[in-house]
């Protein structure tokens, strides 16, 4: 989600060893369903031969994202193991490419949100997230606005005043490529208190594993990325978060105020979700959906849920396809504004 005067996104308010896999896709014993939505009544075996594709840097939000889930599908025996591998390259767009050329492997799907959909049009990539198989949208979490503890601005407003008067000196850093959503946050930021974004000297790192050295060893001014990949580190004192992007405080952080609390009028709200290859079987599809309802159910996950400070945001099947779908064009117009797409 993300929200400024002139655009929104998302509302008001993204090597194990490997499986012996089955020739015949994900199996379970789970009732197969229109693919729309999970049964989570049924079942009792858990479900085989999944692998989960992260497609950026270990240690990114989509990684954190993807292990806790395969954790909890484990622990409550939803699943067997589940294979977490990291495929980076090109704003999450090389393990894009990977899922669409996998075409009816119901075996795999990708962790995935914001960023991926962005990188789709600014690496000019080939593969489309119209062509995958949409399984489920599990979460939000609000960005922030962070700077190393030695850092000498002390709110976002005085943070602000320095990057207007030079913005081309003023390194801002993220954790993802342009068009994900730690690139996409200072370039509303920007637009939001006057600064062209044309202007904002924006580096890009593979996640939040990657941006946080660079944060720590004062390589960037700020760093824009969501909340939780930072919580550590302020608990740690390395770090300062000056503003949170959500439109309340939250709960993870409840000392830090959020931009609009500051006069800056700005709501930014990441998400994430997980898709498949297209042309999987509607049980294959359903193997998946039913998984993730169940895991989503299931106190263990409101417990990362809190502990994470992460909003739950469960929607299934066609209901996240039609989300996607408006992602996708709300992506599209933002990055044409900033002469991006």
């Amino acid at each position: 989600m993300m929200r400024s005067r002139p655009t929104r996104l998302f509302g008001a308010a993204l090597a194990a060893a490997a499986l012996a896999l089955s020739a015949c896709g994900a199996t379970s014993d789970q009732g197969s369903g229109s693919g729309s939505g999970g049964d989570s009544s049924a079942s009792a075996k858990p479900a085989t031969g999944l692998q989960l594709m992260v497609p950026n840097a270990p240690g990114s939000g989509y990684d954190t994202t993807a292990r806790t889930a395969a954790k909890v599908l484990e622990d409550e025996k939803i699943t067997s193991q589940i294979q977490v591998f990291n495929l980076a390259g090109a704003g999450g767009t090389v393990g894009l490419q990977r899922v669409v050329n996998e075409k009816g492997n119901g075996k795999l799907a990708m962790q995935m949100g914001l960023g991926v959909s962005g990188a789709a049009y600014t690496q000019k990539s080939k593969a489309k997230l119209s062509e995958t198989t949409p399984i489920a949208k599990l979460i939000e979490e609000a960005g922030a606005i962070v700077v190393p503890k030695d850092s000498p601005y002390k709110d976002i407003n005085a943070l602000v005043t320095a990057w207007k008067a030079d913005p081309k000196k003023f390194a801002v850093g993220g954790g993802s490529s342009p068009g994900g959503p730690d690139h996409l946050l200072p370039m509303q930021l920007a637009k939001t208190v006057g600064i062209d974004p044309k202007q904002v000297n924006y580096v890009t790192y593979d996640g939040g594993g990657e941006l946080l050295p660079a944060l720590l060893g004062n390589k960037i001014a700020f760093g824009a990325s969501g909340f939780g990949e930072f919580l550590d580190q302020v608990e740690a004192g390395e770090v300062r978060v000056l503003a949170v992007t959500s439109e309340e405080p939250i709960d993870a952080l409840k000392e830090v105020p959020t931009l609009k609390s500051q006069n800056i009028d700005l709501v930014f709200t990441n998400w994430r979700g997980i898709v498949a290859p297209p042309g999987i079987s509607d049980e294959d599809k359903q193997v998946w959906i039913d998984a993730l309802t169940k895991m989503n159910e299931s106190q263990a996950w409101k417990d990362e849920l809190a502990k994470r400070g992460w909003t739950d945001a469960f929607q299934a099947g066609d209901e996240f396809g039609a989300f996607l779908k408006e992602q996708d064009q709300a992506v599209a117009d933002i990055l044409t504004q900033l002469g991006l797409a």
